[in-house]
This record gives structure tokens, sequence and C-alpha cells, in this order.
């Protein structure tokens, strides 16, 4: 595809002042709109680069394909064209949730087009496979993904307050699941068979790209013992567990997200 095409398709937004790239990846069933309380904190210094995913947000649709988009590896792509297309270097990724685990998979593709990887309650397997626990057990996900085949409008409301935790705010859970919601059903489904039945636990010693990994407490999808696990798998690796509770700290607590970031951009890499 040419350039000005990926930038139409993944409805690519840049801001700011700096020239080092930032690239905000949004998480599962959002776009790029989830990131206007954090990314205009990285305006005044580097190149703020927003994007939506094919088949989320404003993105172009026709582009969408089921075979591509069924594993996070077409996902990964999404982010390599838009590097390519906007001729990136020394990118700072920054994703959340399974965007964590896209963007890993981007640099062990490309490995060059990236200075610093940065995750928001990343997670490689959600499946509990003894001795690692990643939060659910195989009938969890099954019946996850059923509810979403026999009432996708029910599933969202029903999950968005248990992601976004929180309970004392029900207007962010609100956005959340009208977020879910705006996605065509037969694309959330299909993200979601790719990343609840992912497992990319093999895939994190391949990373060579440093990184950092923000750990909420109380997060439902991403429990404390996946980003330890992380913390171990991946060399060069800072894990840093936050205040903020449930799994979208940009949202609920932007102002410790933000403060968390800069901190490790600031932090020299060893």
């Amino acid at each position: 595809m040419l350039n000005d095409d990926i930038i139409k398709r993944n409805h690519v937004n840049i801001q700011g002042h700096g020239t080092q790239p930032i690239l905000f990846a949004h998480g599962y069933g959002c776009d790029q709109h989830m990131w206007r309380k954090v990314a205009p904190a990285f305006e005044n210094r580097y190149r703020v680069i927003l994007f939506d995913y094919v088949g989320a947000g404003r993105s172009d649709l026709n582009a969408y394909s089921p075979t591509k988009y069924a594993s996070l590896d077409g996902y990964a792509q999404d982010i390599i064209d838009v590097c390519d297309a906007l001729q990136l270097k020394n990118v700072l990724f920054v994703g959340h949730s399974v965007s964590g685990m896209i963007g890993l998979l981007a640099s062990i593709a490309r490995p060059e087009l990236f200075d610093r990887i940065m995750m928001i309650g990343p997670s490689p397997c959600y499946l509990n496979d003894p001795p690692y626990f990643g939060g659910f057990d195989s009938e969890g996900i099954d019946g996850l993904l059923a509810l979403m085949e026999e009432n996708f409008f029910g599933w969202a409301n029903t999950l968005a307050p248990v992601i976004m935790g929180n309970p004392d705010r029900p207007e962010l859970a609100g956005e959340l699941a009208e977020s879910f919601c705006a996605m065509d059903p037969a694309i959330a489904r299909n993200f979601a068979r790719a990343t609840f039945l992912a497992d990319n636990r093999k895939d994190l010693p391949k990373v060579t790209v440093p990184s950092l990994i923000l750990q909420c407490t109380e997060d439902a999808i991403a429990p404390v013992q996946v980003g330890d696990y992380m913390h171990e798998q991946l060399a060069n690796s800072t894990l840093v567990h936050m205040r903020a509770t449930g799994h979208c700290p940009h949202l609920s607590h932007a102002e410790e997200t933000v403060i968390r970031l800069k901190k490790y951009l600031s932090t020299p890499l060893s």
C-alpha cells in the first residue's frame, strides 16, 4: 500500500513539537481517543502519533480481513505499516493491554524500529496454565466468548465494569462499554478470540528492545502475577507497580500514568 493509504487506513494523527516519535496504541475494543488524557502531556517534547487498528475507531473498515486479524500478528503488522509509512526511527511505543504484546511482537519482527516499549497492563497469556497464572480458567474464557456470540451488547455492558474497576466512578465503565458497542460485533469477536486465546509466552525471550511494564493493583484482566512473570522473562525490562486500580489507568489515573511514563523515559538505559 502507498504511505498515504496506510495513514488513512489507520486514521493516523500526529501532534507535538519534538522529533523523536512516541506512538500510542489502544487496547481491545477501544480507539485512539482513549489516550486523550495522556498523550497531550508528551507533545512538548515528542512527536506524538495516534492511530486506530484496522477494525477500530475511524479506521478503514474496508481494509479489514478476518484472516489477517485472526492473530495478534495482524495487528503487529499495522504498527509496522504505520512506522514505515511515516519513516519512523527510534520509536517510543506505548501500548495498553493487548497492545503491549502486539508492540512486543512488532519489535521482534523489526527491532530496529523501536527505542523502548512501554506497556500498561500487558499479558502474554490470559489462561491459567499452572504454575503460570493468567487470571482465567478455560471455562471462563469459553464462557466469555460464548456470551459475545449470544448477546454482544450484553457482554459489553457486563465486562466493561470488570475491566475498568473503580466502581465509585461508573462513568468510566460506561465510556468503555460504549466503545465496545461501537465496534462491529463480528470484528470485536474476532479480535477477542485473537486476544484471549493467544499464548505468546515463548515470544518474550526473543524481545531485545528495552521495556517497561506498568502493573496496576486490583487488575482483573492482568493480575500482579502476570506482570511479575513478564518482568522475569523480558531482558532489560523495568516493572513498576502503580497505585492505580483497574485495567485502564490512562483513563482512571491519567496523572499517575503520565508520571510513570515520563520517569521511565528520563532514566538512562543501562
